[in-house]
């Protein structure tokens, strides 16, 4: 299946996409949120498509996309995850995975606009692929970890590097600015995507191609992750991994660029869809 919420802020409602016509499951779902992941949702949710999808309201496609899940309990990141990323930036590839996290109140929908925060001259662009956790998990073996994954969607980490990386501390601090998380547009289920592992995908700034590569360059699978973030955390039902990105960064370039008021940016992945955002200003 494929999951989106729809709506402008704070009124966002619940739905599917099913032979890319959208469709309202308002009526039967109160939110794709931590209780519907750990209530069995995505069951219940196919179980009302396959024998009520007649009865469900059609969305105009002109409405707002929200993210395809409600704000999480954490969006934990994976860093210098791909082996050409981590040469570009200088960096060893790491042995064990980099972890951050970016704040919830990041997340956004996969069209609205990016934020240029106040004061703001290293803001970057990040494509990746997100796995969002169906099923509460501590101590999970590699082998059982994909048991515990919901689905997959797109994110773009968008990061601002001078807070990052110049101001000491964290990676948190140019990680989660407000609208640094666009997601979607959709949720997709596990069974959509064949391998997940061999997922081409790419990012376009003002129609120039600045990544493309494929997901069999991850330094660190997806079980891998989800069994390695496990050791640390409990992983609750809806929480994002965001599992790193390509070479491509504007930091990477030399010399460096990054994004202006105006920019535009277009990225997507194989069997998970396509998002387009424009850059502006902040603004009081």
């Amino acid at each position: 299946m494929k999951l989106i919420r729809f709506g402008q802020i704070g009124q966002e409602k619940p739905g599917v996409i099913v032979n890319e016509n959208w469709y309202s499951v308002a009526e039967f779902i109160t939110d794709f949120n931590e209780s519907f992941f750990e209530t069995n949702g995505l069951e219940k949710l196919q179980t009302i498509v396959d024998t009520k999808l007649a009865e469900l309201p059609l969305v105009d496609k002109s409405e707002r996309l929200s993210s395809p899940f409600a704000r999480p309990s954490k969006i934990v990141c994976i860093g210098l995850n791909y082996a050409a990323h981590a040469r570009e930036t200088g960096a060893e590839p790491p042995k064990e995975p980099v972890i951050f996290f970016k704040a919830t109140t990041a997340l956004g929908g996969p069209n609205d606009n990016i934020i240029i925060p106040k004061n703001s001259e290293k803001t970057d662009w990040e494509v990746e692929l997100a796995v969002v956790i169906g099923k509460k998990t501590s101590y999970v073996e590699v082998d059982e970890a994909m048991d515990y994954v919901a689905g997959y969607c797109l994110h773009n980490d968008v990061s601002e590097r001078a807070f990052q990386i110049e101001r000491g501390g964290q990676w948190a601090k140019g990680k989660g600015c407000d609208t640094f998380a666009p997601m979607g547009p959709f949720l997709a289920t596990k069974d959509e995507i064949a391998d997940v592992h061999n997922l081409r995908l790419w990012l376009k700034l003002n129609g120039k191609i600045l990544q493309d590569s494929n997901t069999s360059d991850f330094i660190f699978n997806i079980p891998f992750v989800v069994s390695y973030l496990s050791q640390f955390m409990t992983l609750l039902p809806g929480d994002v991994i965001s599992t790193g990105t390509p070479a491509g960064v504007g930091f990477g370039f030399k010399p460096p660029f990054y994004l202006k008021p105006g920019d535009v940016i277009e990225l997507g992945i194989d069997g998970l869809g396509t998002s387009s955002q424009v850059c502006e200003a902040y603004k009081k």
